[in-house]
């Protein structure tokens, strides 16, 4: 068995001062520090109405005049208690007398942020980490359970060394559920899919990725940019797998350096990246990407045409469309033209683009994409609330749908043309399954050859020529394409 040793270097807070009271000095009876108590607020809207875990904190923090420190101290614990609620549950229910779904949300949440921080935080002393959860646990208005919150959380802290998580060996689905932090139902599947790398897939998915950008070839080459960029991102690293890739390391803000506002870059995951080099475009090619927003692939699409062809962008949702929009004026890109549309639905009557009407027997693209709703299992790193907001039935309904949009995608591919079928999933069920599904009702239709397939990507593709990138093989995204070549 494997015995729990004190605080692990995976997830560790590295923010904070000393004192572990990153507000300022703290005096007996006051509040919860600001970072601590936006933190646990975010969670408890994660919690109770499933919400999501980026966007209710973006919406905290732009309204809020935290100091760059408490914004970085409440990002950490909002992500890392998400990341390590498994585990943390399973420390809680060594300490507590009483089954976990007895005490109340707002109180089980600053229990699992204490714990957090006690197990994964160099910097934050124990006494530190439970004065504040209780702290926050008054202010909260439950302070009939203050006692509770105490008790609990010292014993935790004192019984740190004593923990014995489930061996992997003897009891495989106890070590992915308790150890390695996953609802038992993904346990199961990865088990299922990954065998004996389950563990492995895990334990990358709980750590926090790269910032991983794409170069704008409009405005200059990778290694011109990748020059600039080293000046404050001194690791930074051309990709392997993507062709305009570039890895900035694991800190510092790539959304907010100058150069992005500046169109230089997108920020985007080296895999999500190589799902554009699969599609093969080129210039003077007409492009339909059918699920477009926010428009990371489509923005790569219209850098690779060069103004040269055209893309198409649907989405069902119109203020969606708009950030594909917005992203295009950013980069300076042209070509780019939007339509608000279900691809669920038959597309014979899409117009070449959005401002033209649809040519006689419908139109037909050279390259078409379909960058599938998925349950995003592969994306845990970034999302780590979607492993609690999923629900074992999602796959099956998600796969529904992905299938229906690969039929209507199939019917507007031009003859010689191909499709590529993308998930950020790591299921197979969404994945090889819905694939050899369309091949099947589809004899017009077959798996582009590897040695047709982009070099680069030698190394994530199998013999059949799907691509599946992992995040603990890649460092990227875990992802799966497929591209899809219509016969002449």
């Amino acid at each position: 068995m494997t015995k729990r040793r004190s605080r692990p270097g995976v997830g560790r807070s590295g923010t904070g001062n000393e004192s572990g009271h990153e507000g300022g000095v703290r005096r007996r009876g006051s509040g919860p520090t600001v970072a601590r108590l936006a933190a646990v607020r975010v969670l408890e809207r994660v919690e109770r109405v499933r919400a999501y875990a980026d966007v209710a904190l973006h919406h905290t923090l732009a309204q809020s005049n935290m100091a760059s420190a408490d914004r970085r101290l409440t990002t950490e614990l909002v992500y890392g208690t998400l990341r390590w609620r498994g585990r943390i549950d399973f420390l809680l229910g060594d300490a507590l007398d009483r089954k976990l779904d007895s005490i109340e949300p707002l109180v089980l949440t600053a229990l699992r942020m204490g714990v957090y921080q006690i197990h994964y935080s160099d910097r934050i002393p124990d006494t530190a980490a439970v004065d504040e959860a209780v702290r926050c646990t008054r202010a909260l208005g439950v302070e009939r359970a203050t006692g509770l919150v105490n008790a609990t959380l010292r014993r935790v802290a004192r019984e740190r060394e004593k923990v014995v998580f489930p061996d992997w060996e003897k009891d495989p689905l106890g070590h992915l559920e308790h150890a390695l932090s996953l609802p038992r139902w993904i346990a199961e599947r990865w088990l299922a899919d990954h065998g004996n790398a389950a563990p492995a897939l895990a334990e990358a998915c709980n750590r926090p990725p790269p910032h991983t950008i794409r170069a704008n070839l409009q405005r200059g080459s990778r290694d011109e940019l990748l020059a600039r960029l080293r000046e404050d991102f001194p690791d930074a690293l051309p990709c392997t797998l993507a062709s305009r890739g570039i890895v900035l390391g694991r800190s510092g803000d790539a959304g907010r350096d100058p150069r992005f506002r500046e169109g230089q870059y997108t920020v985007q995951d080296e895999a999500s990246q190589a799902v554009v080099d699969l599609l093969d475009v080129a210039p003077h090619h007409r492009v339909l990407d059918i699920c477009s927003a926010p428009g990371t692939k489509t923005t790569g699409i219209a850098e690779q045409l060069s103004d040269r062809g055209s893309v198409l962008a649907l989405d069902r949702h119109a203020g969606r469309l708009g950030l594909v929009a917005q992203s295009a004026r950013r980069l300076g890109l042209r070509g780019i033209s939007t339509l608000v549309r279900d691809a669920t639905r038959p597309l014979d009557d899409l117009p070449l683009a959005a401002d033209e009407p649809a040519p006689a027997g419908g139109a037909h693209f050279h390259r078409v994409l379909v960058d599938a709703p998925c349950s995003g299992l592969g994306a845990l790193r970034r999302n780590p609330d979607a492993r609690w907001r999923l629900r074992a039935g999602d796959p099956a309904r998600l796969g529904a749908i992905q299938s229906s949009l690969l039929e209507s995608a199939a019917r507007v591919v031009s003859p010689g043309g191909s499709l590529v079928y993308s998930t950020c999933t790591v299921l197979s069920e969404e994945n090889e399954t819905i694939v050899d599904r369309f091949l099947e009702s589809h004899p017009g239709f077959q798996l582009a050859e590897p040695k047709t397939l982009p070099p680069a990507l030698a190394s994530v593709l199998d013999p059949r020529g799907l691509m599946r990138c992992q995040p603990h093989i890649n460092d990227s995204d875990g992802f799966f394409a497929a591209r899809l070549e219509r016969k002449s």
